[in-house]
């Protein structure tokens, strides 16, 4: 089971890579990715850390967003500019 520091964790670093994708024109389907993963994060992070959905949906949430974030990290290693 995962733990609600981590998802908290999670949530942050999807936001970051979200907001870092879109800055970098990344494909539309690697931001549609990293916004579902970021959005049901969102959703989850509202209710209480013992509701049903929440056991139910962590785990594979959570595996879905560290895949989106590993996947933006390969693209901008691929994509970004070498340094000046």
């Amino acid at each position: 089971m995962i733990e609600q520091m981590q998802l908290v964790h999670l949530r942050r670093d999807v936001r970051n890579a979200l907001e870092l994708a879109i800055v970098a024109l990344a494909p539309a389907a690697l931001i549609d990715r990293l916004g579902t993963a970021a959005g049901l994060l969102e959703a989850l992070a509202e209710l209480p850390s013992d509701a049903a959905p929440v056991a139910a949906l962590a785990q594979q949430t959570a595996e879905r967003t560290r895949s989106a974030i590993e996947e933006w990290g390969k693209w901008h290693r691929e994509h970004a500019p070498p340094p000046a």
